[in-house]
C-alpha cells in the first residue's frame, strides 16, 4: 500500500514539472504580440479533470481594465468562473477555474483552444 502511494505521488510530481515547463515555455514564448507590435500577456488554458478548465494569464506589467475585458470574453463563451485570483498591482495576473454553461442539465463543452483564442481576441481588444 505505501508503494502505491509513493508510485502516484512520484506520477503527480511529474506531471506537475511538465505543467512547469510547459508554462515556461509558454512565458518565453513570442508568438503572443498583438497588432500593434507589442508583447500581449502570457495565456494557458488546460482541461481539469472534472469537466472544467485553468485558464492563467500573466503579464509582467500592470493593465488596467484587462481584468474586465477578459471577464467579458469568459460571459461571451458562456463560461462560468467557479474560482479565481487576481492581481494588478504591478503585474497582471489571473487564475481561474470555470466550466461550461449547464444546459438541460448537461455541462456545455468549450474547447480550451476557444477559450485561449477568446482570452487573447479580448486582450488585443483591450485598449490599455
Amino acid at each position: 500500500n505505501r508503494s502505491s502511494i509513493i508510485v502516484d505521488a512520484s506520477n503527480y510530481i511529474q506531471q506537475l514539472k511538465q505543467k512547469i515547463e510547459k508554462l515556461n515555455h509558454d512565458i518565453h514564448n513570442n508568438n503572443n504580440i498583438n497588432h500593434t507590435g507589442q508583447q500581449l500577456p502570457v495565456v494557458t488554458v488546460e482541461t481539469l479533470e472534472k469537466k472544467g478548465f485553468l485558464i492563467n494569464i500573466f503579464s509582467g506589467k500592470n493593465c488596467p481594465g484587462l481584468l474586465v475585458s477578459v471577464l467579458e470574453a469568459f460571459e461571451d463563451l458562456g463560461l462560468n468562473v467557479v474560482e479565481a485570483r487576481a492581481s494588478c498591482s504591478d503585474s497582471f495576473r489571473l487564475q481561474a477555474v470555470g466550466s461550461g454553461e449547464e444546459e438541460e442539465g448537461e455541462q456545455q463543452t468549450i474547447d480550451p483552444q476557444v477559450i485561449k483564442q477568446a482570452v487573447l481576441q479580448a486582450i488585443n481588444d483591450w485598449d490599455g
